[in-house]
């Protein structure tokens, strides 16, 4: 099953983050040698640090099987192929 959530801050993506670390059975120390990123990248996402970098954090929410979507009211536009870029 699928649940689409509203993320509006690193302290929700930290919380989400760890709470599928655990289920998984895994340590910080665990994840981050499946991630491939240091053990303290794991704790600073699991804390909401503000300036984790976004291709880090999506090593760490791919190796948790965690999605990552953009929506915007444009989104249809864009798929639609309409965005030349300027």
């Amino acid at each position: 099953m699928t649940a689409n959530i509203n993320i509006e801050t690193m302290q929700e993506f930290g919380a989400i983050v760890q709470f599928h670390r655990k289920q998984a059975g895994l340590s910080r120390v665990g994840l981050a040698d499946i991630a491939g990123v240091g053990k303290t990248v794991i704790y600073d996402i699991e804390n909401g640090k503000d300036s984790i970098r976004l291709n880090t954090l999506l090593k760490v929410l791919g190796t948790l099987n965690i999605s990552l979507s953009v929506n915007s009211p444009l989104m249809d536009q864009y798929k639609a192929g309409d965005h030349a870029q300027g």
